[in-house]
């Protein structure tokens, strides 16, 4: 059974930093390229980053240089370290692995957790 668990998140207000975890059981995670996706209120989830099992990666416009997504293969674990939050980056973020890197198309799904911004 695969599961991909989903640590941090929180409150923090803007220009804050925030670090995210992913623990992954059940699956071969280095086959898998692994990533964010994030849902806002009232907005479909979207793509944030992702990290290909060699450790390469890309993200989604609004992000770059203000996250930054790590993998631990030894440990199974995946990490995004959120610098200078922004209000608009309040959403629900899940951890998802994929068998393709670039497109990324989830597998497995993560559970979610709240990240809210004050302003």
């Amino acid at each position: 059974q695969v599961q991909l668990v989903v640590a941090g998140g929180g409150l923090v207000q803007a220009g804050g930093s925030l670090r995210l975890s992913c623990a992954t059981s059940g699956l071969s995670f280095d086959t898998y390229a692994m990533g964010w996706f994030r849902q806002a209120p009232g907005k479909e989830r979207e793509f944030v980053i992702a990290i290909s099992w060699s450790g390469s990666t890309y993200s989604a416009e609004s992000v770059k240089g203000r996250f930054y997504i790590s993998r631990d293969n030894a440990k199974s674990t995946m990490s995004l370290q959120i610098d200078s939050l922004k209000p608009e980056d309040t959403a629900v973020y899940y951890c998802a692995a994929s068998r393709n890197y670039r497109p990324f198309n989830p597998t497995y799904w993560g559970q979610g957790t709240q990240v809210t911004v004050s302003s």
